[in-house]
């Protein structure tokens, strides 16, 4: 069976796997999606908890639309170009959430505003966790001390654009984590994301799982405040396929069942080699790569072989986390050190180091060699390399591939 696997924005690479050791070729599942202007407009037009977007709107002298960054397929252009036919733009502000990632290049500025952009620019305003203003609203339950841009806390009406997928440690993106990570300090951010460490902080999985707690706590705290949310599933061609919006938990809760119709695949069996590709935009960095990984876990049999496919166009992303990894030869050790102390992107060492444990984890990447090999990855020039390496040492091996690994969750039925 000759394959094209997906590599860079319009790249591929090519491999040729026998029928007999294929299990299959996996992807979030295919669902039937209608003109994506019309899911969109009829959730805000008939939205959950409130009457409709132009009535939350009303009387609004401070309005924020908090927008997904470029690293995320929110198609939140189609959101505006839905909201441009109920409502002046040129009347809100426009908060992007970028959380810890830096500030957006003028592509993902195109991506995220469409054709709106232009007219918009000028009231756009990315969120710096080091650097923007935040407001302290007090602790969680688990300690985080809750700051968060002072835009967004003192808007009078605020509405978030985002999608819902699975995540791999949040359980779920979309809906509050717009606020945290979002637009929180750096200093929120890094003491929520320690609680990644946790084994319940898993893709799937809220109830137990505290981050998801977290950021829950995040939102207790600003109760009062009028917010609205658009919340979108997307479909394995990231094209729209249902709309929840309206109250920010309950359009989350119905996301999420709609998300786990397309995100959560079952699959026969677990494979010996296991090809996980983060497709573009999700191939920025290793940084965001490593989601593939995490979700590819999921179909691999101990001691078998994971290759991570993905270009990293910018390529590494937060550094301490590739320091980490490479502070031992022995994934246990790794671990070890990791509980020692904490800083933001350990949890991303700490989740490639449980598989490390238990598997060989393998990469395709642009990044150099020697980098990946010293954080206990073993890097290819291409995804057939790794293939025929992966038959060698086991001619009988069993393959599956995830096309779309970042976000595809799979299970055996």
């Amino acid at each position: 069976m000759k394959i094209d696997i997906k590599y860079g924005k319009d790249g591929a690479q090519k491999i040729d796997v026998q029928d007999k050791n294929m299990i299959g070729i996996f992807y979030p599942k295919d669902v039937k999606c209608r003109p994506s202007d019309e899911v969109i407009g009829e959730a805000m037009d008939r939205p959950i908890g409130y009457a409709s977007l132009l009535d939350f709107l009303k009387g609004g002298k401070d309005i924020v639309f908090i927008v997904n960054d470029g690293t995320r397929p929110t198609p939140t252009a189609k959101v505006l170009d839905a909201l441009s036919k109920r409502m002046d733009l040129r009347t809100a502000r426009y908060l992007i959430a970028t959380g810890t990632h830096r500030d957006m290049t003028q592509e993902e500025n195109n991506f995220v505003f469409g054709s709106h952009y232009d007219e918009l620019k000028d009231r756009i305003i990315s969120h710096d966790s080091k650097r923007s203003e935040c407001v302290h609203l007090g602790r969680s339950k688990n300690g985080t001390d809750m700051e968060v841009n002072k835009i967004a806390v003192d808007a009078d009406r605020l509405v978030i654009i985002t999608s819902v997928e699975p995540h791999y440690f949040a359980g779920y993106t979309g809906g509050r984590k717009s606020f945290l990570p979002g637009v929180a300090s750096y200093k929120t951010i890094e003491q929520n994301h320690k609680l990644a460490m946790n084994m319940e902080a898993q893709s799937l999985v809220l109830k137990g799982n505290p981050v998801h707690e977290d950021m829950m706590d995040a939102l207790e705290v600003i109760k009062g405040k009028s917010i609205f949310s658009i919340q979108m599933v997307l479909d394995r061609h990231q094209n729209v396929y249902k709309v929840a919006a309206g109250e920010l938990n309950k359009a989350f809760d119905t996301a999420v069942e709609w998300a786990n119709e397309v995100f959560s695949v079952p699959i026969p069996e677990k494979a010996d080699l296991v090809i996980s590709v983060a497709p573009y935009p999700m191939d920025v960095d290793l940084y965001q790569s490593q989601k593939a990984l995490d979700n590819g876990k999921w179909a691999l049999k101990e001691g078998g072989k994971i290759v991570m496919v993905s270009k990293c166009r910018e390529g590494i992303g937060h550094a301490t986390f590739l320091q980490q990894l490479s502070s031992s030869k022995d994934p246990k050790v790794v671990l070890e050190n990791l509980r020692k102390e904490y800083k933001l992107g350990y949890h991303k060492a700490a989740k490639m180091a449980e598989i490390m444990v238990w598997a060989e984890v393998w990469a395709v990447t642009d990044l150099d060699k020697g980098l990946i090999s010293s954080a206990n990855m073993r890097p290819f020039d291409t995804v057939a390399d790794a293939v025929a390496e992966a038959f060698k040492q086991k001619p009988d091996a069993r393959v599956l591939i995830l096309m779309d690994g970042s976000v595809t969750i799979p299970k055996v039925a």
